[in-house]
């Protein structure tokens, strides 16, 4: 299984977050020993992760991982001082296993270092020195500490830039063997080593003096082969095992021709697709502590009732010998009780120990020992037969007592291991069947829909998103679109001025659903849409505009007798499935939605409903429903999903 990053595959993810480059931070997020995600918007693209995994596992995921909703330390400070920053250059640091990411802000430049080796760090540099780091450390060499100057480790030789002379002179410097030299002294590692000895044809435990210079000038070719693929044609591939991902590279490996292979778009997804797999079986593995000591406590508790059945069943057979051997038993403790009174106990025991069957005496306590019908019996020899019979026969009786409470000590404990087993399978069987968020954009901050012509058209939530979208989105060749309804969305058509009458009519619809119309249970409504240039923070004389609230000057464009009704259903943008509100229009190539006007029936209930069909997070449809009751007046689903739904 590997490990970590070979340098290799940082520059595979270098060469991928170069995409990055303009986009700017938001949020970033921190938990666990070294997880640290940063959330960033792409102009065009929505929202993307950079997730820096256990401090050695740089990419992009292709699903956003669980965050935590409280900010740790780390995570605020980070907040504070580069949200917002745009993303400059993503480079790496040589051929080390370093990633330094530019921020810009108005106040200043930072730099975002990632480090994949020596446990990992994540560090805000500013001129030079360290803001901050997720990780405070000191070595013989570089101090990572806020305050400190930050000091990039000692470079080492970089394949990617070296010509053939120094090449060979890094080779010539070492006086290990082939492999290790190629993995030390050139760089390489000892994966991407292998590899050139497999490509060239040397045997990887020759020692380097022996390898001539025409052979290291193969090496260094096969090298460049290497580079090229990850710098110019990158092939992420992982290598499989049993259908397990055992190994991965940005390239097709010679050294791994035995291997079943599986190519990937991009390096973020392979590696993600290799985290969730580690997930899987980290999950199957682990063993929750409860369930571990009660497994402890049972496995203790079994074998203490059974040394105690045993006892008893023992008792029961030396009790049971006394009668086998009736004559001896009954003879030995008459004689013995007899002497007793008459010898010492120097003489009684000497005596004693005459008889055959005795194989042990303590005249200080009154016992002797012997053998009857086969079973070793200590017995007290001021009592008879009888007597002694039913001193062994009480203490089995004790030890069975003692027998039952541990049986049912141990009947508790397991039926305590059941009920958590239960519970444990359940949140397991639920996290199994837990709906996964759909891919999400800049503009789901927003009410929105995407026309039949394609165009996105967005509109306000409450008031502070009402100011939002009019001021950050209403530009030259979009429409605003509103009701005169008291607290209804501003809308904004992007490049509205390009479509024709109907889709602005649906627009409109948008509008006057969105508003407290629906809450109403109104059947229909009217709404206008009107020209950017129309659209005015600045009330007339006398008059106040409030939060959220605009001017509107000159002719108002209205349709009227809306319908009041929309349709929640699935679409595909930009080639990522999303669930949608909007009309109905909108969804002529979809056959998967459910119509809904204003009802009597709870939304929430109704997004829960609509979010198990759809298999997303009920959030993910609640936020974008109208306000108020929902009710489903007609679904369209296909026939064999519908049947598997009640089947």
């Amino acid at each position: 299984m590997k490990k970590e990053m070979s340098s290799f595959d940082v520059r595979s993810i270098v060469t991928e977050l170069a995409d990055l480059e303009g986009a700017h931070m938001d949020k970033i997020f921190h938990w666990g020993a070294g997880n640290v995600l940063f959330r960033i918007n792409v102009q065009g693209e929505g929202k993307k992760e950079l997730f820096f995994k256990d401090r050695k596992w740089l990419y992009s995921p292709s699903v956003k991982p669980e965050t935590p909703t409280m900010p740790t330390s780390f995570a605020s400070y980070l907040r504070k001082y580069v949200d917002n920053a745009r993303i400059g250059k993503v480079r790496q640091v040589g051929f080390d296993r370093v990633v330094e990411m530019e921020l810009m802000k108005s106040e200043g430049d930072y730099t975002l270092i990632f480090e994949m080796f020596g446990g990992g760090n994540v560090l805000l540099v500013k001129d030079g020195i360290i803001q901050n780091c997720l990780v405070q450390k000191t070595w013989r060499d570089r101090t990572s500490r806020p305050g400190a100057e930050y000091t990039s480790p000692k470079s080492r030789f970089d394949p990617t830039t070296s010509t053939a002379e120094e090449f060979l002179a890094s080779f010539r410097s070492s006086d290990a063997d082939c492999v290790r030299t190629l993995a030390t002294a050139v760089n390489l590692g000892g994966q991407y080593a292998e590899e050139v000895c497999r490509r060239v044809g040397v045997d990887k435990n020759t020692p380097a003096s022996d390898i001539d210079d025409g052979t290291v000038a193969a090496m260094y070719a096969a090298m460049g082969e290497l580079v090229q693929h990850v710098l110019d044609v990158p092939e992420p591939t992982a290598y499989l095992s049993e259908d397990r991902i055992e190994d991965f590279a940005p390239m097709e490996l010679m050294s791994h021709g035995d291997m079943e292979s599986k190519r990937f778009g991009t390096m973020s997804e392979l590696i993600h697709a290799y985290m969730e797999q580690i997930s899987d079986e980290e999950e199957e593995s682990f063993v929750d502590p409860e369930i571990e000591k009660l497994n402890r406590r049972i496995a203790k508790q079994e074998e203490t009732l059974e040394e105690y059945r045993a006892q008893c069943e023992e008792l029961r057979v030396k009790a049971e010998s006394l009668y086998t051997d009736y004559q001896n038993a009954n003879d030995l403790l008459n004689v013995l009780s007899e002497q007793s009174q008459k010898l010492t106990w120097e003489k009684l025991r000497e005596g004693a120990m005459r008889i055959p069957f005795v194989t042990g005496i303590d005249p200080s306590r009154n016992l002797v020992t012997g053998t009857f019908a086969g079973q070793t019996v200590t017995l007290d020899y001021t009592k008879g037969i009888d007597a002694n019979a039913s001193d062994i026969y009480q203490r089995g009786k004790e030890i069975g007592e003692k027998a039952k409470r541990a049986e049912e000590a141990l009947e508790e404990s397991r039926a305590e291991l059941a009920r958590k087993q239960k519970g444990i399978d359940r949140a397991k069987a639920l996290m199994a069947g837990k709906a996964q968020p759909t891919k999400q954009f800049w503009f789901e901050r927003y009410k929105w829909y995407i026309s039949p012509q394609g165009k996105l058209v967005i509109a306000g939530k409450d008031a502070h998103t009402n100011d939002n979208v009019v001021k950050k989105h209403l530009k030259d060749g979009d429409l605003y679109a509103h009701a005169d309804v008291h607290g209804a969305p501003s809308v904004v058509i992007k490049e509205g001025s390009k479509l024709d009458q109907s889709e602005l009519r649906l627009a409109c619809q948008f509008a006057i659903a969105q508003s407290k119309a629906w809450v109403a249970a109104l059947s229909e409504g009217s709404a206008f849409w009107a020209y950017p240039d129309q659209v005015s923070k600045t009330p007339n004389p006398g008059e106040f505009v409030p939060r959220g609230a605009f001017i509107i000057r000159g002719k108002r464009n209205y349709e009227y007798h809306l319908p009041m009704e929309l349709v929640v259903g699935e679409v595909y943008f930009q080639n990522a499935r999303k669930v949608m509100c909007g009309p109905a229009e909108c969804f002529a190539q979809s056959d998967r939605y459910f119509v809904i006007r204003p009802g009597k029936g709870k939304s929430g209930r109704k997004s829960s409903e609509m979010a198990k069909r759809f298999q997303v997070p009920e959030e993910e449809v609640s936020r974008i429903l109208p306000p108020g009751d929902v009710e489903i007046i007609r679904e369209v689903w296909p026939a064999e999903d519908a049947e598997g739904e009640t089947g």
